[in-house]
């Protein structure tokens, strides 16, 4: 279901990296990034660059579940000051290390699992979309243009759906027990892409569909700006709507990744 090869999701780790890199000539590293508020840019790559390390260090230590006392990306708080000379070659750099250490592995090998599924396919993923907004962030923030193939777009779109929608219920039960009642469903409509996904809310814990059907709430629109909602980089403004546009609301507020 909208799902990227393996080796797809492997290259894309590097290549997102580079392209994430190419856009900090001669950036100031110091500005805040408006998107992630709380970091600067000098944070916001230092936590891809971390992210990634981590994962590096799950799949090349082969260790059997994941491990996030080692997830050195959460508090970047200390960083400050750095020049993008030193921050963007680290970050390519541990990328390819990355990319090289999951080619080296089965992708279905049971190591680095998360909730009973394979860590090196899981990851691969994880981690190319991981880079892919988090450059989005970088950009919007330096002002430059931003640009995604259509099919690893509506590969964000779908994995969002998959593993942050999830997520999401399950570590903010509270927030998004809300969210849960009949015939609460939301279709999400890619104009530009064969990529059309209904999630399913009528449950405690969400499903996904894929194709068209009749939902409490539609969204049409390309699918980077589907992308982009669900990950609550841009509002709905200038996409369409149709039906219950607060239970849209209310899903966008509520599930944060």
């Amino acid at each position: 279901m909208g799902k990227l090869s393996y080796e797809r999701h492997c290259a894309e780790i590097t290549d997102q990296a580079s392209l994430l890199v190419s856009a900090l000539n001669g950036a100031d590293l110091g500005v805040q990034v408006p998107s992630c508020p709380d970091w600067t840019l000098n944070q916001l790559l230092r936590h891809v660059g971390l992210a990634l390390s981590w994962t590096d260090e799950m799949i090349r230590e082969k260790r059997p579940e994941v491990d996030m006392t080692r997830n050195k990306a959460v508090d970047v708080s200390g960083y400050a000051d750095e020049k993008a000379s030193v921050v963007g070659p680290w970050i390519e750099e541990t990328a390819t290390s990355l990319t090289s250490a999951l080619l080296a592995v089965d992708s279905d090998e049971m190591i680095a699992t998360l909730y009973g599924n394979p860590g090196p396919k899981l990851w691969a993923r994880r981690m190319a979309q991981e880079t892919v907004i988090h450059r989005w962030d970088a950009v919007n923030a330096l002002g430059v243009p931003f640009e995604l193939d259509l099919d690893l777009a509506a590969d964000s779109l779908t994995e969002w759906a998959q593993f942050a929608l999830p997520f999401a219920f399950f570590r903010w039960p509270t927030e998004t027990a809300a969210l849960v009642g009949p015939g609460n469903t939301v279709h999400l409509h890619a104009t530009d892409i064969d990529c059309e996904l209904v999630l399913d809310l009528t449950e405690p814990r969400p499903t996904l569909r894929e194709g068209h059907e009749k939902a409490a709430v539609a969204v049409r629109g390309p699918v980077t700006e589907l992308m982009l909602l669900v990950y609550r980089r841009r509002s709905v403004d200038g996409l369409e709507v149709f039906g219950d546009r607060d239970l849209l609301d209310r899903l966008l507020a509520s599930v944060r990744f």
